[in-house]
């Protein structure tokens, strides 16, 4: 329901919610029964709704994730011995003595008579046409890989790669890792050979699974040499299983992907303790080989249960959807829904094609509950004039998230006006570092244009100043003062724990700083203003790049842009904004002087660039985020080889016009 605009004392108008959820959306929320339920057994507080339960939550770290796990059913083999023995970060130790598995929770719906022929998983291509597979079938296929795998020697420990799409196979090969007790590891196949050797000659997989190409916006990309020079890049593996999704014949020496699931066998689940790797996932990589992130089956399984279960509702009824690839976060994150039950939607495709609205038709087609999508992909259909609503039947979505970047409020807007005005827009913020979210959805909470709704559970959220003091209302560091036990439980390759202690505890010692600029309203919403490692900083203003973004971008003639804050030797600041015209568009001095003028009027007048240069395209990492400080870098003059990791970026030569202006400056 809409609510209209309120007043204060005063009677000057106030910017009210975009959205409140009705009292019976509340109620039949599973968060207001999860908070009921703990405030019967675990004294949690019983009114005061979320900001009443999150202070909880962080206050009694230990007896909220004790509730989360109990609330949940996880199924411990051998019973812990407290819930946080060593709450320091790095190194926190959580649920010692439990074993468990990751994949057997993934599974447990399966189990169910009623609901082993339900879609566990829905498929869906360029054609667009769903095709499901069941739970019944999903739990036979991982328990015959999985046996599999432990005939070709594969151990708990071991590492177990892909290079595969967002397909159903690579959800079973995932899971049948899990079941064996070996770590997952992914790479989409629009990654060139180098990206993916950067990636898995650290970790030193003893299985490939890999395809001989994919289909991407109307198009078949073979990549049957890659997969070749994969195999010999990487010596210490035993076996290659081979996915024929374009046809192409087994390779020598490889397994056919249908020979290794054939098998009606019933899974077997390896216990393993709590904090036993689950996956290996990678940060962008843009200054140096990516770090090999590693996170625990047990911190995993309950971060998932609680931000799926309770922050996204999701239950046995939904369906969720979420555009992604197999080298996100967001992918494993995905098939993290199967934990509640829920029928996760495989897209493998573009996501626009064949025209803008194809994520939306996707939604339609799959009965999507939670639609998941990037920022830019929002703001791409407000640009391209896509009318939701009026084209596709979206009468069963009750959430559209984004993650990426920060969703600009023009994207709050046009969500609220194209696709329903009782739609629940959750703008959500995390990292890969923890795969999951510190801030975003809430069900029981109202949602104001540009804000993401509160601080997760859990999370001890905090924004603080430069000497290490919290603030509201201001822009400052987000930190998190308390361990989540999905963080790190080490980096690959990384004996002494140094990189990981410099990636996030070097600023404040004992807590974790994420690298980005956040503002905590005194309502208790949060605001992502960009990474702060480039903030904008003029004569003490700071600011984030994203809200340049957000206002430069509105221009129809702007396609995409990249602002630069750099520190120069004399003690001066240049700041230079870069743009990707439109199609037909011009660079002109009318231009020019609307640009500054919108940036003057609606941020900050000491934030107009000092120059506006037309670039011939704004350089991404693999993952789809806009490369800055590598930018930033190479116009202080540092080489490009160190400058930036080549095997990182979308398109290496935009970063060569970066390295020229350098040149002439100088």
């Amino acid at each position: 329901m809409t609510s209209a605009t309120p007043t204060n004392s005063a009677g000057v108008p106030q910017p009210g919610p975009l959205w409140e959820p009705g009292p019976g959306r509340i109620a039949d929320a599973k968060i207001t029964h999860f908070q009921r339920w703990a405030a019967e057994r675990y004294g949690a507080p019983a009114g005061g709704g979320y900001a009443a339960l999150h202070r909880w939550s962080v206050d009694e770290l230990d007896t909220f994730w004790k509730a989360v796990a109990e609330w949940f059913d996880v199924r411990f083999s051998t019973p812990y011995e407290t819930v946080l023995a060593d709450r320091s970060m790095p190194g926190a130790q959580w649920f010692p003595g439990a074993s468990l598995n990751y994949a057997e929770h993934a599974l447990r719906a399966a189990e169910d008579p009623a609901r082993a022929h339900d879609a566990a998983l829905l498929h869906v291509d360029e054609t667009h046409d769903p095709q499901p597979v069941t739970w019944s079938e999903l739990r036979r296929q991982v328990g015959a890989l999985a046996a599999e795998l432990r005939a070709l020697g594969v151990r708990p420990g071991h590492l177990v790669s892909g290079y595969l799409p967002n397909i159903p196979q690579a959800v079973t090969a995932l899971l049948a890792t899990a079941a064996v007790g070996a770590v997952w590891t992914s790479c989409a196949p629009d990654f060139g050979a180098r990206s993916v050797l950067d990636r898995f000659q650290q970790v030193e997989p003893v299985v490939l699974f890999t395809v001989d190409g994919y289909r991407y916006g109307g198009k078949e990309h073979d990549r049957t040499e890659t997969a070749a020079e994969l195999r010999r890049e990487l010596p210490t593996l035993r076996a290659v299983v081979h996915i024929p999704l374009l046809g192409t014949p087994a390779p020598e020496g490889t397994l056919e992907w249908s020979a290794v699931t054939a098998a009606d066998t019933e899974p077997v689940f390896e216990q393993v303790p709590f904090d036993h790797p689950l996956w290996v996932l990678y940060s962008s990589g843009t200054t140096g080989l990516p770090k090999a992130i590693v996170q625990s089956q047990g911190g995993i399984l309950l971060e998932h249960l609680k931000q799926l279960g309770l922050h996204c509702d999701l239950g046995p009824e939904d369906r969720f959807f979420w555009y992604t690839s197999t080298g996100w976060m967001m992918w494993n994150f995905l098939v993290s829904g199967l934990l509640t039950g829920t029928t996760v939607v495989l897209y493998d495709g573009s996501p626009g094609h064949p025209d803008t609205a194809a994520q939306w038709r996707i939604a339609e087609r799959t009965g999507a509950t939670l639609y998941g999508t990037s920022a830019a992909y929002v703001m791409a259909c407000r640009k391209a004039d896509v009318h939701p609503a009026r084209d596709f039947d979206l009468s069963r979505v009750k959430c559209v998230a984004t993650t990426g970047s920060p969703l600009p409020p023009d994207g709050f807007r046009w969500l609220h006006d194209e696709v329903a005005d009782d739609l629940w827009i959750a703008s959500v913020s995390g990292g890969t570092d923890v795969c999951s979210c510190f801030a975003g959805a809430v069900p029981t909470l109202p949602v104001h244009i540009g804000e993401l709704q509160a601080p997760c559970l859990g999370t001890d959220l905090q924004s603080w100043d430069p000497h290490g003091k919290p603030v509201i209302g201001e822009v400052g560091e987000l930190v998190v003062t308390n361990p989540m036990p999905s963080m790190p439980i080490h980096f690959w390759n990384d004996p002494d724990g140094s990189r990981y202690r410099d990636s996030y505890f070097e600023m404040f010692p004992g807590v974790w700083r994420h690298g980005d600029w956040i503002t905590i309203t005194d309502h208790g919403s949060v605001i992502i203003h960009g990474r702060s490692d480039s903030t904008l900083n003029r004569q003490g203003v700071r600011m984030g790049s994203a809200d340049i973004y957000e206002a430069v971008e509105r221009l129809p003639e702007i396609r995409e842009s990249l602002v630069i804050g750099l520190e120069e030797p004399d003690g001066g600041y240049w700041m230079p904004l870069f743009v990707h015209l439109a199609e037909g568009a011009t660079l002109d001095d009318g231009l020019r002087s609307r640009i500054k003028q919108t940036i003057r009027e609606q941020l900050s007048p000491r934030h107009v660039p000092d120059e506006i240069i037309e670039v011939p395209g704004v350089p991404h990492t693999l993952t789809g985020k806009r490369i800055e400080v590598p930018v930033k870098r190479l116009l202080q003059g540092t080489a490009l080889a160190k400058a930036v990791n080549p095997g990182s970026v979308d398109n290496l030569e935009l970063l060569r016009f970066y390295e020229e202006l350098a040149r002439t400056r100088r």
